[in-house]
């Protein structure tokens, strides 16, 4: 064999860290995300805040209501859909999209600021991959299997227990096979966040690279990588893995740089933040005129943008002199686009909500329909486990109050006329049922049952006793008052 020069094309793993900061910015409650950017600008020159006037960026559900819930207020451009996609971006500077006053005085829809009702409520990982599976259109014996999964699945996102132990934990009341558990782990594997569900770090890994493009760059080695020697890495290096996997070096280092812009610990996004938390709302929904408005929050927050005096430097430095300083206003550029995409995602999540939700809004919770991620997953074109990101520890300001935007969603029961009735707007029922009743009589679940059939709600008396247990409500034994 003789020496030789030869020329070879290569892909080069460049949008991976950007992805990965973008789905970590959507998945932020307001507060971490006003505390990650204050760390960005301690650790990087190149961000400062900037005094701005608020830009005007408001939208609409386009359904007119009527005057059930909030006051109306005048607006001449009520009727149509303001720039969601304004100037608010350009190359160096980013801002939330906010309202501008229409009149002066208070925000819209915030004469009721109360600081009681902005108490934050802990919320876990269990009870995040609990929410997602009520969602799902899973049997009633599947859902037993999931809650019984989720149960042991610990605080990083693992599944440390056997599924042998998840079948006996689930006798005498359920008796399944392991191949009944393992279908539906394979669901709650779906879930966010990425990974969760894992049994160990192989498969944590394997279900994050199943959410990424085909197309992404080392790919393909990175899961031959996983099955292999992954584990020997630190030993053998990536002239090992090379030789091993049969590849030549460069594609085994991007294998290995897409591995690591993943998450062995998944579990550990998802924490429960302080109980003296207040909630500081991301969307205000609001109505003008009859129409839906929805914006993103907080229009006085000063807007973040780029040094000038340091770009400056740059243009003026050597190539070798300003090394630095261009590593950092990339990083500074990307993080102003994506907290862009992340306001225009949150405003693509909740304009669907307003739309799919108005009747909720205006009349309260026996009037929310039945709604899953999937479906406003295919309405707006986002893959699942985006939303999910994007619904997850976020709050909206109401004319109803501050609310989750899980409050959005519910699962749903059929109903004899071939609609579907929520599992929310059910129990609300239950509870209007339960107020209006006779102390000294109170009624029993049957009798309950029985009304709601009569309503056009045909539930089964064990659902209507979950529904009222879930209610924190006493059976109707300990209800009765004799005065």
């Amino acid at each position: 064999m003789k020496p030789r020069l030869q020329t070879s094309l290569s892909q080069q793993l460049v949008l991976t860290p950007q992805l990965r900061q973008a789905l970590h910015l959507l998945q932020l409650s307001a507060l971490e995300l006003e505390a990650e950017i204050n760390a960005a600008i301690e650790s990087n020159p190149l961000l400062d805040w900037e005094e701005a006037e608020p830009l005007r960026v408001a939208a609409s559900s386009d359904k007119p209501t009527s005057q059930a819930a909030g006051n109306d207020e005048p607006d001449a451009d009520a009727h149509r859909w303001e720039g969601a996609h304004e100037d608010s971006w350009q190359e160096h500077s980013w801002q939330e999209h906010s309202w501008q006053e229409p009149h002066e005085g208070g925000r819209p829809g915030h004469e009721d600021d109360n600081a009681a009702e902005r108490v934050v409520q802990t919320d876990d990982l269990r009870d995040h991959l609990t929410w997602q599976l009520r969602l799902t259109q899973l049997s009633s014996r599947d859902i037993a299997i999931g809650l019984a999964l989720i149960d042991a699945i610990d605080d990083d996102g693992y599944l440390r227990e056997p599924l042998s132990a998840i079948a006996e934990a689930l006798q005498p009341d359920l008796v399944c096979s392991e191949d009944e558990i393992v279908a539906v782990l394979r669901q709650i594997q779906r879930f966010d966040p990425s990974g969760v569900g894992a049994r160990d770090l192989g498969e944590c890994l394997s279900l994050q690279l199943d959410v990424l493009p085909d197309d992404t760059p080392g790919k393909a080695l990175a899961r031959r990588l996983i099955a292999g020697p992954i584990d020997r890495l630190p030993r053998i290096g990536i002239a090992g893995v090379a030789a091993e996997l049969k590849c030549d070096a460069e594609a085994a280092a991007i294998a290995l740089q897409l591995l690591r812009t993943l998450d062995p610990r998944p579990g550990a996004q998802v924490g429960a933040l302080p109980t003296d938390t207040y909630v500081t709302p991301d969307c205000v929904i609001s109505r003008h005129q009859g129409i839906w408005r929805v914006s993103l929050a907080d229009e006085r927050r000063p807007r973040l943008t780029i040094h000038h005096g340091y770009e400056q430097m740059i243009r003026h430095a050597g190539a070798s002199d300003a090394g630095y300083l261009r590593g950092r206003l990339q990083e500074a550029r990307w993080l102003l686009k994506n907290l862009h995409q992340r306001g225009e995602t949150l405003l693509k999540v909740v304009q669907c909500l307003v739309r799919q939700q108005s009747g909720f809004l205006e009349f309260g919770a026996q009037a929310l329909r039945p709604l899953t991620l999937r479906e406003v997953a295919a309405e707006i074109g986002l893959h699942e486990s985006t939303v999910s990101r994007a619904v997850a520890r976020k709050y909206v300001r109401t004319p109803r109050g501050t609310l989750p935007l899980r409050a959005f969603f519910a699962s749903g029961i059929d109903t004899g006329g071939g609609g579907e009735a929520s599992s929310t707007a059910i129990q609300d029922m239950i509870k209007r049922l339960i107020g209006a009743e006779n102390p000294g009589k109170p009624l029993s679940d049957a009798r309950l049952a029985d009304m709601l059939k009569a309503s056009g709600v045909p539930v089964a008396r064990r659902t209507v006793a979950k529904y009222r247990e879930a209610l924190n409500i006493p059976s109707s034994h300990d209800r009765v008052r004799v005065d």
